[in-house]
């Protein structure tokens, strides 16, 4: 009977989706040894450190990652680096066919004079900030000034603009990591822009996301009527209305004819918006757009940029506009594939790598040949090597899970690598 040894790099949504296909497609004639490799000793990628600490709704997905986990034939080597602790030419001699599922984590540049500014920084680094990634504890974002700008108009320029505006209270319940909720109590930002090059018909923010916007207990949110407006008359004019779109404007007019408070946050989108160049001295102090008005000058303290990410290269496969290059998820001449943003650009919501990892472990199952037999990742590892399996994660989380109930809170995330291995020590 055919058995496949497959290596997944990348513990984040699109690693165990892929898992999930691989396990979906098990017969009596095909079965498979799958193991996940992650460099953190935290698995669940973006779900831990991309989803915003106050919509935890969306992170219970971890909860499906963890029943992939327990299928029969899955493993987890976390705290395990690629390029460090092992190449990806050895995993493609041992491994019947390699995953990269390693994701897009550098920002984006604006290109913009300015850009290199003092507190003119990049969503790609506050982020995992406020969400206790390791690699960012250290980050450092002044907030003492009034008046922030996020540039992009995504969900990740949402989910920073809301995190500055919103009263600081309503993140104590969340597991907002602890240096942030700190700083963000002494925070002086008071009033949020999030601004759009394109129209608000062009807004790549999901409806329930913009739906939540007029729950905020102590932030007033304003959005254009005009520009609501002109968005559906330029959308009407391109024929019927796509319900995604449709759902988008719905939500953004409920937001225009929601009544003011007069609170001292604000919260405030503004479209059509391109922006030209960034002024200060030795910091930020103002951003100049370009607007079909002409330019417009908004003094402000912090500039947030929040239009996008690139892949970060790694040794062994070639990159093309900040992805992996490959065919539909194959990459040409090897037996690596690619799934998640890394295949196609930092692009969808968590579910939309659902179907994307499912279609490319198809191509994969397709293209297997004989089994190699040829080892594992454990004959590549140096034998004094600390390996966060399963269950070393499983002591990590419930330590953090059961601190956060200490506190009232889901979790209290150790945010080093040091801390966290103490915390899953048997």
């Amino acid at each position: 009977m055919p058995h496949y040894k497959i290596a997944i790099v990348g513990a984040g949504p699109s690693g165990y989706f892929a898992a999930q296909a691989l396990q979906n497609s098990v017969t009596e004639n095909l079965t498979f040894e799958i193991d996940m490799i992650e460099r953190l000793p935290t698995p669940w990628g973006l779900v831990r450190s991309g989803v915003a600490p106050d919509h935890p709704k969306i992170k219970t997905v971890a909860k499906v990652f963890e029943k992939i986990a327990a299928e029969p034939g899955f493993r987890l080597f976390g705290n395990v680096e690629l390029g460090k602790d092992i190449s990806l030419a050895d995993l493609t001699k041992k491994y019947d066919a390699v995953v990269m599922a390693t994701g897009s984590s550098i920002g984006k540049k604006l290109g913009i004079p300015g850009e290199d500014l003092a507190n003119s920084i990049s969503a790609a680094d506050f982020v995992p900030w406020y969400n206790g990634h390791p690699d960012f504890k250290d980050f450092k974002v002044d907030l003492t000034g009034k008046v922030a700008v996020v540039i992009g108009a995504g969900n990740v320029a949402m989910d920073c603009g809301r995190m500055l505006a919103v009263n600081p209270d309503e993140l104590d319940e969340t597991d907002t990591a602890d240096h942030a909720l700190e700083a963000l109590h002494k925070s002086n930002i008071r009033k949020v822009f999030i601004t759009g090059r394109r129209g608000a018909e062009f807004a790549a923010f999901t409806a329930p996301e913009l739906r939540d916007l007029p729950k905020l207990e102590h932030t007033d949110v304003y959005i254009s009527e005009t520009a609501v407006a002109l968005a559906y008359k330029n959308a009407e004019a391109n024929g019927e209305i796509d319900k995604h779109l449709a759902s988008n404007l719905e939500a953004m007019k409920a937001v225009t004819e929601t009544p003011k408070k007069g609170h001292e946050r604000s919260l405030e989108f503004l479209f059509s918006h391109t922006p030209k160049e960034i002024l200060g001295k030795d910091k930020v102090e103002a951003i100049v757009y370009s607007t079909p008005e002409g330019d417009v000058t908004i003094p402000c303290d912090l500039v947030i940029t929040g239009i996008g990410y690139v892949a970060e290269s790694i040794d062994g496969v070639n990159f093309e506009k900040g992805k992996i290059s490959n065919v539909d998820g194959r990459v040409e001449g090897s037996n690596i594939y690619a799934v998640g943003w890394a295949k196609r650009g930092p692009s969808g919501v968590i579910g939309t790598n659902k179907s994307d990892a499912a279609e490319v472990m198809q191509l994969l199952i397709s293209d297997l040949k004989e089994a190699k037999n040829d080892g594992d990742i454990t004959n590549l590892l140096k034998p004094d090597h600390k390996i966060v399996d399963q269950a070393y994660w499983v002591r990590i989380n419930d330590a953090e899970v059961a601190a956060g109930e200490a506190r009232g809170k889901p979790r209290v995330k150790a945010v080093s690598i040091p801390d966290l291995l103490r915390l899953g020590q048997p």
